[in-house]
């Protein structure tokens, strides 16, 4: 006891410029709560934010302590599943929260969110002190007038109780199950209802990031390709000339890895170079493209795959046109087109103003 009051002391005695100086100061944090319908999808687009720190799945508004998803999804606890945002005020604004907000939801529908149906799925804005609670009033009121939806918004605002974070499979659902994540995104039709609403200025829904960029296990990969793009992909195959899905594709967009998603070639950038195959003078995006010595076939050639999804998709030779010189040779099979029109419903937003004239 002696020598911990002794040490403690010691450590109260030092000069306070000392302490100052071996020590860095820690920001200050705030939180914000949301509940957006489901948690998996309101995750993503807080986590993309500069100054946000961590984002948490969970459940806040009712009465049960600690309740379990089942129990929050039969709607008898009056919990709404919801997100809590970490953030740094000093590097983003809670209105720039509430702008993300607004921009992943459905604040007309009072039944739920799309797909998900149920008192646990509708919208809410919690506030945590008097200055969120006057700024979340204002940007209803700002949205209502805007004359954006044609029915009246239902979206509550209400003061912050206690969270109870969500199971841990809940957490980072989309990066832990990326694959089951875009169909379930998809098919719920909240990225159709948005592109629809925001159009252009949906700036930060569902947009794609390197984390979003992961291959699957080897059977999930069986289950979402076809027999020839699993061949092509992962095992380095080749598909027919002239009967492939790319090869005399004359629309504006662009083409990503069949597998991950990410962004490899744009339509800008293709040519025909008479083989059959979908050739392009360049990659859209040269960190994604990743070449290797292939001594197959009694030659030697220059493979080509995807940095992320690791998926074969087709050489390079030097008898492009020219300024460049190269021809990157692929496989329709191991690609997904993605037209201009679908750019920002997709997710790939960022690429519409190559496409602007």
């Amino acid at each position: 006891m002696f020598w911990r009051n002794f040490i403690i002391g010691s450590i109260l005695l030092l000069p306070l410029a000392s302490v100052q100086a071996g020590a860095a100061v820690a920001p200050h944090l705030e939180k914000a709560t949301f509940a957006g319908g489901c948690f998996w999808c309101m995750q993503p687009p807080f986590e993309q934010i500069e100054g946000v720190k961590e984002v948490y799945a969970g459940y806040t508004g009712g009465t049960k302590v600690n309740p379990t998803y089942e129990e929050v999804s039969s709607g008898n606890t009056g919990h709404l599943e919801s997100v809590e945002v970490t953030y740094d005020p000093s590097k983003v604004s809670y209105s720039k929260l509430l702008d993300v907000f607004w921009k992943q939801i459905n604040p007309t529908d009072a039944g739920g969110q799309f797909v998900d149906r149920g008192s646990s799925y509708k919208t809410a804005i919690f506030y945590h002190n008097e200055e969120q609670k006057k700024l979340a009033e204002e940007s209803k009121k700002k949205l209502e007038q805007s004359g954006r939806f044609d029915k009246p918004i239902v979206t509550e605002i209400r003061q912050a109780g206690p969270f109870y974070r969500a199971e841990d499979y809940h957490q980072d659902y989309w990066k832990k199950n990326p694959v089951r994540y875009k169909f379930y995104r998809y098919d719920s039709g909240r990225d159709q209802f948005l592109a629809k609403i925001w159009g252009k200025d949906k700036e930060m829904n569902a947009t794609k990031t390197e984390d979003t960029y992961v291959k699957p296990s080897k059977e999930e990969l069986k289950r979402m390709l076809t027999p020839l793009q699993y061949k092509v992909t992962q095992e380095e195959g080749t598909e027919p000339a002239f009967r492939n899905e790319y090869w005399d594709n004359k629309q504006a967009g662009i083409y990503v890895d069949i597998v991950s998603g990410e962004p490899l070639f744009s339509s800008l950038d293709k040519y025909d170079s008479g083989t059959g195959w979908p050739s392009f003078t360049k990659p859209l995006e040269p960190g994604n493209i990743m070449e290797k010595e292939d001594r197959g076939w009694f030659m030697m050639r220059t493979e080509i795959r995807s940095k992320h999804g690791d998926s074969h998709l087709g050489h390079v030779f030097n008898d492009g046109p020219k300024p460049i010189g190269l021809r990157y040779c692929m496989n329709s099979a191991s690609l997904k087109f993605i037209p201009k029109e679908d750019l920002v419903k997709d997710g790939y937003g960022k690429y519409v103003k190559l496409f602007e004239k």
